[in-house]
């Protein structure tokens, strides 16, 4: 029985979400707590925090059995994105982009 959770317009860059995720893709749920408690990454404080929403979805099904579970999919894709200008030399301006993310995990029961 698949548990979803999904955290959206987080205020991270995708790119670097992405190194952070690589980590757990696969991984057993109390292992990948416990690399992210160690992660010294800011998007791993939202993935941990969304990891545990999904346990906690989990939890109120009485299908699913909390001690098997593992990361069947996690992903992000990049959410909208701010737009915003910095003035430079000769009056002219820089754009800047601050990127949003889309992160997505998705939990499975082991066999």
């Amino acid at each position: 029985m698949e548990v979803k959770a999904i955290a959206k317009y987080v205020r991270i860059s995708p790119r670097k979400v992405r190194l952070v995720i690589d980590l757990l893709r696969g991984k057993r749920v109390d292992e990948s707590l416990s690399i992210l408690q160690f992660t010294p990454k800011r998007a791993a404080c939202v993935v941990q925090k969304l990891l545990k929403s999904a346990i906690a979805n989990a939890e109120r099904n009485p299908d699913v059995d909390i001690n098997n579970l593992y990361i069947k999919y996690i992903y992000v894709d990049q959410g909208p994105m701010l737009k915003r200008f910095r003035a430079r030399a000769v009056g002219r301006a820089a754009r800047i982009r601050k990127r949003l993310s889309h992160v997505t995990v998705v939990l499975d029961e082991a066999s």
